[in-house]
């Protein structure tokens, strides 16, 4: 079974998990989002965060980096390994390094406080819209040339061997193989790969294409990576 139906979102009312170790930002989150029909669920540690997360099976989590016990990013982590629930990092620490730390670890997007509440609602209510909206019957597994790209296990195997990926490599792996031979912006692979409005540099996007050719390496025959002058990235036939 796929991941999105073993983790489907309840028709009437979302859930929401918020991991913070300030009572005071949980509060004022709490006051925003209750009245978008939304369930609120608490965790102001990483490790409880995993225990209600599991529990819960919440329709989008935001999470505070810096926590006690298990820190932001181990959290979004593991929980990228068993979902693609839509994640929203918060954090306090506004450097670009950390910022690039959190979307590789798997996080949709990222907030620096202090911050707007209505931000954060509107982008809430963004990434669930998104989520609501995206099909349901695109395969999550893709194999070309010995290769899989796996969403559900959230891996890439060559030859039954598991190469090392991390999550953001993983997606935009599988977002270029599912769409073959078409062109994608930078711009376009931030929006349909991270999942929010960046408003930094679009370097990143080079900087995983980058990475997924040297991983890829030697594994590709019928394939590869191509940059598109003018343009940007596509998975093209040989």
């Amino acid at each position: 079974m796929a991941r999105r139906d073993a983790w489907e979102d309840n028709v009437h009312q979302k859930t929401i998990l918020i991991v913070d170790d300030d009572v005071n930002i949980c509060d004022l989150l709490r006051l925003y989002l209750q009245h978008e029909n939304y369930e609120l669920t608490f965790a102001h540690d990483g490790s409880t965060a995993l225990t209600i997360f599991r529990e819960k099976k919440p329709s989008l989590v935001i999470l505070d980096l810096m926590l006690p016990v298990i820190n932001g990013w181990e959290v979004c982590r593991l929980i990228r390994q068993e979902s693609d629930v839509p994640i929203i990092m918060l954090t306090a620490r506004d450097d670009t390094s950390d910022k690039v730390a959190g979307l590789d670890s798997g996080a949709d997007d990222y907030i620096v406080k202090p911050f707007d509440p209505r931000e954060v609602a509107a982008r809430v209510r963004a990434h669930i819209r998104r989520r609501d909206a995206a099909p349901q019957s695109i395969p999550r597994r893709i194999t070309i040339d010995g290769l899989t790209v796996d969403l559900d296990a959230y891996e890439v195997r060559y030859r039954d061997a598991v190469i090392d990926f991390k999550p953001r490599e993983i997606q935009l792996l599988y977002f270029l193989l599912s769409h073959k031979n078409m062109a994608f912006s930078r711009e376009q692979l931030l929006d349909q790969v991270w999942g929010y409005d960046y408003a930094g540099e679009t370097r990143t996007v080079d900087v995983h294409v980058q990475r997924l050719r040297e991983k890829l390496r030697g594994k590709t025959r019928s394939w590869r990576i191509a940059t598109v002058w003018g343009v940007g990235y596509k998975a093209e036939d040989c």
